[in-house]
């Protein structure tokens, strides 16, 4: 985590706190953010640490809306479960029980340093039903609230990235690739742009990536590595989704820092 440019969420970074002021902080309207990516392979033209930077990057711009709000946030957890890329070079993946293992170690400790909320914020499709299945454990163990927010569930402006992209450009099109021009365009190899995206709406009525799942890898969906469209992608499309996403995720922030489970009961 690149901490001296992230001018906003440094400041909420818990580990730049001593142990003495994180065990004096007021914990019980504390939320705690976890970010979740990935290094794998993301095409000829992305990093592949592009999960990890995305999630950093919007949880920045999101905290350039917060106030005095409780919000804090650790550091990211860069490897994610991400077999389904294996067999391609640059991708670093771990198993379901290390993933698992990780985030049920690291809950356990928020919830012995007396936190009562955690978010995880996710970066990488891969992991969500590893996160959703732990959730529930860890939420059985601990009494913690649990949350899971997923960076592809929020709101993309349909004049920045069309409907028809964000349903079939799932991994280094359109979408990650605009985003990335803005926030470290060195690191977009622009030369190398491409487009691939699988006949899956001639062959399905039913099945979608978002929806309706099926169980695939890259190699069943992509020669190149890329889902979507990278040749339409800008700078000033990733600019116009870190303004209408980061104000999207603080809100989201903030309606969960104050949600309590105990009062869904009258």
């Amino acid at each position: 985590m690149n901490i001296e440019k992230y001018t906003y969420l440094q400041e909420r970074f818990l580990p730049r706190l001593t142990s003495t002021e994180i065990r004096d902080m007021e914990k019980e309207d504390a939320l705690l953010i976890l970010p979740v990516g990935a290094t794998e392979q993301h095409g000829p033209h992305l990093p592949v640490y592009t999960d990890a930077i995305l999630v950093e990057s919007m949880i920045n711009e999101s905290f350039k809306h917060l106030d005095d709000e409780n919000i804090w946030v650790l550091p990211t957890l860069s490897y994610g479960k991400s077999n389904e890329h294996n067999d391609r070079p640059g991708t670093f993946t771990l198993s379901f029980e290390t993933l698992k293992s990780l985030l049920i170690d690291i809950c356990l400790s928020a919830h012995k340093n007396g936190f009562r909320r955690i978010a995880f914020f996710n970066g990488h499709g891969g992991n969500l039903d590893t996160l959703k299945l732990i959730a529930r454990d860890v939420r059985l163990e601990t009494g913690m609230m649990i949350f899971i927010v997923h960076i592809g569930a929020l709101d993309v402006p349909e004049k920045v990235v069309s409907k028809e992209e964000m349903v079939l450009g799932i991994h280094a099109g359109d979408y990650e690739t605009s985003l990335l021009m803005d926030e470290c365009p060195s690191w977009v190899k622009t030369d190398k742009l491409g487009k691939e995206t699988p006949l899956l709406l001639e062959n399905s009525n039913f099945l979608r990536f978002q929806s309706g799942n099926f169980a695939w890898t890259i190699d069943d969906v992509s020669e190149s590595g890329i889902v979507g469209d990278a040749t339409i992608a800008t700078k000033e499309k990733g600019a116009a989704l870190y303004a209408a996403q980061g104000k999207e995720l603080s809100e989201i922030f903030i309606d969960i820092q104050t949600f309590d489970s105990d009062r869904l009961i009258k």
